[in-house]
């Protein structure tokens, strides 16, 4: 009988110690030279509203830590914190940048720019309140490759299993971005060449460094 008090007891403790959150995060990441990111938390409890310890740069800060425990770089800038007490909702947008997130290479052939984007930097745990945290490494574990796509350069993924705050994700490529593929959680993608690559793709740009190299040398005999 005593066993099965303890029991209870314990189990009344482990319960107690658990905070039950309503609620919904949605994340947008948008994608161009750097990553635009913008977490949402929405429609939140009154006391976890009230309590929240979010700041502008404590997502970002957190990224970039845990990229640096691998003596990786992660260049980031934060806007303001958003908050709107009628619908307890707080907005952290911030950007996100570095060849540790993204990086290209150049098609020779075809001079395309072809993107290479890490999305594993979406897997950190931050504390929200004292005694909340939110974790996004299990709630969005899921490698994107198995994340569903709206269009040709979206990727969409919802946990609303997580046992406290539904998560949604969204990744948005440039609307021009071709040739769109994914392995695990690394999307690649082409876009369409910019006029640096088109030149240096060419003969041309040789024949006028040569054509300058010329000029000078013939000025500078001129000049003696």
């Amino acid at each position: 009988m005593k066993k099965h008090l303890l029991a209870i007891l314990v189990g009344a403790l482990v319960l107690s110690s658990i905070t039950l959150v309503n609620g919904e995060i949605t994340a947008d990441v948008n994608v161009s030279e750097s990553l635009f990111v913008t977490y949402e938390f929405k429609n939140l409890d009154q006391p976890v509203y009230d309590q929240a310890q979010l700041t502008a740069e404590k997502i970002p800060k957190t990224i970039a830590s845990n990229f640096g425990k691998n003596n990786q770089t992660v260049l980031w800038g934060a806007a303001a914190l958003e908050q709107n007490a009628t619908t307890r909702t707080i907005r952290n947008s911030f950007y996100l940048g570095g060849t540790a997130i993204m990086s290209f290479s150049v098609n020779q052939t075809t001079l395309k720019r072809v993107y290479e984007i890490k999305t594993d930097w979406r897997k950190f745990k931050v504390n929200f309140t004292d005694s909340f945290s939110v974790d996004f490494a299990s709630a969005l574990a899921t490698p994107v490759a198995n994340w569903q796509k709206t269009d040709a350069t979206t990727f969409y993924y919802e946990n609303r299993n997580t046992g406290t705050l539904d998560v949604l994700f969204y990744l948005a490529l440039p609307a021009s971005a071709t040739g769109v593929r994914v392995q695990g959680d690394t999307v690649f993608y082409e876009a369409p060449p910019l006029l640096e690559d088109q030149l240096l793709g060419t003969p041309f740009i040789i024949l006028i460094a040569l054509a300058i190299v010329l000029l000078i040398i013939l000025l500078y005999r001129k000049v003696r």
